[in-house]
C-alpha cells in the first residue's frame, strides 16, 4: 500500500508539474527580447530624445535663407550639398531653421516668407497631424540598424510625432496671425519633388518670436 500511495504521489506532482511547470527553457534570442521590450518605453527615450539631442541638432540646421534660394535655382545642388537619405529610400529630409513672416494661413499650414522681396521663398509650416518619420529620421541622431525590433523604431517616431503635435503645434497656431514674425527650425521629409518642395513643406520642431 505505501509503494502504491508514492506511486499515486508522484504521477500528481508530474501532473502539477506538466501543467504548471516551475521554470521554462527559452532560447537566448527570446530572452534578450523579451528583456528589450520589457524595458523599452518610446515616451520616456522619445522625451530624452527631445531634451538632449535635438536642440544641438536644429543649432546646425541649415538656415532657410541659404536653402530655399538655392532649390529655386538647382535642386540638385541643393540636395547634395544639404539634404540627408536613410536607408536606400528615394526620399530624403532637409533640417532647416530661420525666421519669416506670415504671408498666409491655412488649414494645415501657416505661410512663411523668409526672404523679404522673394515671394518664392516662403515654407510651409505645417499644422495638421504629424505623420511620417520626419521628425525621427531628418535630425540625423537615431539610426534604424540600433533597433533590432522595427515596431520599436516605429513606436518612436509616433512618440515623438505626438510631442510635435502637443508642444510645438499649440504655440505657432496661437503665433500665425499674418504679418507677424515667426522663428522656426525643422524638418521637411522629400518625397515628390514636384509636390514637396513648392514650397517645402516643414514640420515645425522649435518655434519662437524674434
Amino acid at each position: 500500500m505505501r509503494a502504491v500511495r508514492w506511486f499515486i504521489a508522484l504521477a500528481i506532482l508530474a501532473g502539477l508539474g506538466w501543467r504548471w511547470p516551475l521554470f521554462h527553457v527559452v532560447t537566448l534570442k527570446s530572452a534578450t527580447a523579451a528583456k528589450a521590450a520589457a524595458t523599452y518605453n518610446p515616451g520616456q527615450f522619445a522625451e530624452t530624445f527631445w531634451a538632449s539631442h535635438l536642440p544641438a541638432t536644429l543649432a546646425q540646421a541649415v538656415p532657410s535663407a541659404t536653402l530655399l534660394p538655392l532649390l529655386q535655382s538647382d535642386p540638385a545642388a541643393a540636395k547634395k550639398q544639404f539634404s540627408r537619405s536613410v536607408g536606400v529610400s528615394d526620399s530624403y529630409f532637409y533640417c532647416l531653421s530661420g525666421r519669416g513672416r506670415v504671408v498666409a494661413i491655412t488649414d494645415e499650414a501657416v505661410i512663411v516668407a523668409v526672404i523679404d522681396g522673394n515671394s518664392n521663398a516662403v515654407v510651409a509650416l505645417q499644422t495638421g497631424l504629424v505623420f511620417g518619420d520626419a521628425v525621427r529620421d531628418g535630425p540625423g541622431w537615431l539610426n534604424a540598424s540600433d533597433y533590432p525590433n522595427s515596431q520599436d523604431f516605429n513606436d518612436l517616431s509616433a512618440a515623438l510625432n505626438h510631442l510635435v503635435e502637443t508642444r510645438v503645434l499649440p504655440p505657432l497656431r496661437a503665433q500665425a496671425k499674418l504679418g507677424a514674425t515667426i522663428a522656426f527650425a525643422g524638418c521637411a521629409a522629400v518625397e515628390d519633388e514636384a509636390a514637396d518642395l513648392k514650397p517645402l513643406k516643414v514640420i515645425p520642431l522649435q518655434i519662437g518670436t524674434p
